[in-house]
């Protein structure tokens, strides 16, 4: 189909356990699918885009199938049109850039200066979680701004930080540019390491961030530099709570964690899980509906 003709929206709101089938449905008729949270354990959006009209009724008989096949009731299907956008210059548009604390975080097409005294941490809106305006990682970026201002990290050897669960890298890069030390920056999404390192490239800091791949604290270069001063983890409610074990056993006495991924109402579970670790609460930063939270063992 031509990239010309005109761009159309498909979408519909599922149970989570259903998603994945309607997005193969739908996606047999599109060129691009994807699948949304839109609450804990509960709906799913499915959304498709497609260049030409697509076949309406063709669909709504699939969907109007499957959902007969899994005892569901008919989702509501909509098809629309979109309008004609400028996708690049839309996508920049979108991530304007960003201040939180003394970080500024910015895409390569801002055209201005880094304003004096703030430290300036170059991401583009990538394939990887993070540049800075969802408020888990806006609230990461004052956690550690916040720290910075009494926390002393070591140059050299152990007891540095990590960034785990490091997505497009920003909390690794807003560590070494800070403290300027070395910081180890996991993930388990290979994409998210590539991110990583081509961001620690452009911004100035290869040999500064060694990152790889893997399972969390069991990922071989966890275990090498261990204990550490510093723990961020900006992940997911549930992963924070069932790594709390781990993150204790990693993080150097007196050291501080930088938790975030949660919900507002996500927080007690979280917090108690590190307390019964005897890690202490010290700050918490709401950003919207997340709640960023830094405890220390």
């Amino acid at each position: 189909m031509s990239r010309t003709a005109a761009l159309w929206r498909i979408a519909l709101v599922v149970p989570e356990a259903h998603a994945p089938a309607f997005a193969e449905a739908v996606g047999d008729h599109a060129d691009a699918v994807s699948t949304f949270e839109l609450e804990e354990g509960g709906n799913w959006l499915v959304e498709a885009t497609v260049y030409g009209e697509p076949d309406e009724p063709r669909l709504t008989a699939r969907v109007a199938v499957l959902a007969e096949a899994m005892g569901l009731p008919e989702p509501k299907l909509i098809v629309e049109t979109l309008p004609p956008i400028d996708w690049v210059s839309h996508s920049y548009q979108g991530f304007p850039p960003i201040r939180a604390g003394r970080f500024f975080v910015h895409g390569s097409h801002h055209e201005g200066q880094v304003p004096a005294g703030s430290i300036g941490l170059l991401v583009d809106a990538a394939t990887a979680f993070g540049t800075g305006e969802h408020g888990s990682t806006n609230g990461c970026l004052q956690a550690l701004d916040r720290l910075s201002k009494k926390l002393r990290l070591p140059r050299g050897g152990r007891g540095g930080a990590l960034d785990m669960g490091c997505g497009s890298g920003i909390l690794a890069l807003a560590v070494a540019k800070r403290w300027r030390i070395p910081v180890t920056a996991v993930d388990i999404d290979p994409e998210a390491v590539r991110v990583t390192r081509v961001n620690t490239a452009i911004n100035g800091l290869k040999g500064r961030i060694r990152s790889q791949g893997g399972d969390g604290y069991h990922t071989p270069l966890v275990g090498r530099h261990k204990p550490y001063t510093l723990i961020t983890a900006n992940i997911l409610a549930r992963p924070l709570a069932r790594m709390a074990p781990q993150l204790r056993r990693h993080l150097k006495k007196g050291g501080y964690a930088v938790l975030a991924g949660l919900l507002n109402r996500q927080e007690r579970h979280v917090l108690q899980a590190h307390r019964s670790q005897g890690l202490r609460l010290v700050a918490r930063i709401p950003v919207g509906e997340w709640t960023t939270l830094v405890v220390r063992r």
